[in-house]
């Protein structure tokens, strides 16, 4: 039971019970953009929520299984679309997104089980 009472990050500050989260659409092309990636439909909250963290990042740290499979993918979307965006406005935030990488990478890194010492 305290795994659906967790708290799930939907971005920008903002927080929700797992178990009050219904409803998760992602955002269209158009409006997609500055960090706005998922519509969060929350029980008691008559509005959605506009998250900054995709459907299946949240369906993840939601416990969903089916979900996991994906994360590291729309991590590294994420990541683009990042590099995107900063580029385009003319600035970019290199250790922001160094240390972005370096996370992606290590959460992909295999052990290397041939190591002599």
């Amino acid at each position: 039971m305290a795994e659906a009472n967790r708290m799930i990050f939907l971005g920008f500050g903002k927080y929700a019970r797992a178990d009050k989260i219904y409803a998760l659409e992602p955002l269209g092309e158009g409006d997609r953009g500055h960090g706005r990636r998922t519509r969060v439909w929350i029980e008691g909250v008559p509005d959605p929520i506009i998250a900054s963290r995709t459907e299946r990042t949240i369906l993840h740290d939601m416990g969903q299984d089916a979900a996991t499979e994906s994360v590291i993918v729309d991590q590294a979307i994420e990541l683009a679309e990042r590099i995107a965006e900063q580029t385009q406005a003319g600035r970019v935030d290199l250790t922001d997104l160094g240390r972005r990488a370096r996370r992606l990478l290590e959460a992909t890194a295999r052990p290397d089980d041939n190591k002599l010492f």
